[in-house]
């Protein structure tokens, strides 16, 4: 049984990107509600190099159904040109809260 409820992960090089990006998926219902957590340090292979930066990163949650909209959106606005997203599927939790998320999103609040 598919997960009907997501957080959508994407990272960002500053706050004020994480918290642009955040707002507008908030802003056009494909997620309920976001939280920025950061700075964190950032590990990774680009271009044949090891790399480490500082950077913020971005947890939406949202319904299944809206993962497909929230990922071109985010690919959309944000500054790289890979950015991360990643669907991590939430398999319990508060069923007043998941109830909510999936009304912010799919019912117009």
């Amino acid at each position: 049984m598919a997960a009907e409820h997501v957080i959508v992960t994407s990272t960002t090089d500053s706050e004020t990107a994480a918290r642009d990006l955040a707002a507008k998926a908030i802003e056009a219902r494909l997620g309920a509600c976001a939280q920025i957590v950061g700075p964190v340090t950032s590990v990774y292979r680009w271009d044949g190099e090891v790399r480490t930066d500082q950077e913020w990163r971005v947890e939406i949650k949202t319904t299944a159904a809206r993962v497909a909209a929230l990922t071109e959106r985010i690919k959309h606005l944000h500054g790289y040109d890979l950015p991360e997203v990643i669907a991590t599927p939430i398999e319990g939790g508060s069923a007043d809260y998941l109830a909510w998320v999936t009304t912010e999103v799919e019912n117009g609040g």
